[in-house]
């Protein structure tokens, strides 16, 4: 069942997915339209999932899953994902590659390789200042206070001294 995603609870798990590349806001809506039609038969062990999903900067499918009302299963979680498989081929984006960053650069949100985001680090490009998106989060209460975050305060530092 899909709910809005201010409804869900803090503790409501969250899955985020990068894009490689900016979606359309023609896309985005087509995508949201997907969504709820796969969250309307989107189950557990035969029982409904209450779910929601947005696309901040029309860069990041969220996908939030209030697990107070029923928790997923190993399958539930497979068959999301294979839906983030049909996105990626529908839209010709790269979802699923969790060796990339996403930080900002001034107004912009650059996508990049982990390699190539050290090598920024190195040649002074990118610092603990620096915006990154911390796709790690846990549940909705991370995802608003540590998914945008200065990379000293994420994952992203353990980089900068090296």
């Amino acid at each position: 069942m899909n709910i809005s995603f201010e409804e869900l609870s803090d503790n409501a798990r969250v899955w985020i997915y990068p894009s490689n590349r900016k979606l359309l806001d023609q896309e985005v809506k087509e995508i949201l339209v997907l969504f709820e039609k796969f969250f309307a038969q989107w189950t557990a062990h035969d029982k409904k999932l209450l779910a929601s999903v947005q696309i901040p900067y029309n860069r990041f499918i969220v996908i939030g899953l209030d697990s107070d009302f029923q928790s997923p299963s190993g399958c539930s979680i497979d068959s999301s994902v294979h839906f983030i498989q049909n996105i990626e081929k529908s839209y010709k984006i790269v979802l699923l590659d969790k060796m990339n960053v996403t930080f900002k650069q001034g107004a912009y949100l650059v996508y990049k390789s982990l390699t190539e985001f050290k090598k920024m680090i190195k040649n002074g490009s990118i610092n603990k200042k620096t915006i990154v998106f911390n796709n790690l989060v846990n549940d909705v209460r991370e995802f608003k206070t540590q998914w945008e975050t200065p990379m000293s305060n994420s994952w992203h530092s353990r980089f900068l001294n090296k």
